[in-house]
């Protein structure tokens, strides 16, 4: 297993785990992925079994202290000295859950963002998920007023350094 950043030749790979990931209205498309890589491709992780991509965890860093739906769909409001390093998609491929990958690469993520001095990570999850993420550090901030991408219902959370 190796965890690397993303480069222009991983975009198509990226782009097919997010669509067997999410449903489509959740899910990013190629072209922003190409956006977002061309941005800031130094803020994913992306995990590989030999040659095949199975996981990957991405987000832009700002000093808005919370994530909007904008920013899923601008990777120009991406600030390399930002305060606050968002996470926009936990992905594991469903033949590649439950072996601890998507964890590797979210405590790739803080350690990275600690290092780099942020104050911290945001990220919004469904309900059913933030028993998974409070293991790692971050706390429930409630149902987010500022994303409803994909008409769904998002908590926001947040870990603080």
């Amino acid at each position: 297993m190796t965890i690397k950043c993303a480069a222009k030749e991983d975009i198509s790979a990226i782009a097919a785990v997010e669509a067997e990931c999410f449903p489509p209205a959740e899910a990013a498309t190629e072209a922003e992925f190409v956006e977002r890589v061309n941005a800031y491709g130094n803020h994913f992780w992306l995990l590989f079994d030999a040659e095949k991509l199975i996981a990957f965890v991405d987000g832009f860093v700002t000093d808005e202290s919370d994530l909007t739906d904008e920013m899923y769909e601008n990777a120009a409001m991406h600030n390399e000295n930002g305060a606050w390093q968002m996470i926009f998609g936990v992905n594991t491929l469903p033949d590649h859950r439950k072996h601890g990958y998507a964890g590797e690469l979210l405590r790739r993520a803080i350690a990275d963002a600690k290092q780099q001095g942020r104050k911290g990570l945001v990220l919004t999850c469904k309900e059913r998920l933030i028993p998974y993420y409070a293991k790692f550090g971050f706390q429930d901030e409630g149902v987010s007023d500022k994303s409803t991408h994909g008409n769904v219902v998002w908590h926001q959370m947040r870990l603080t350094f």
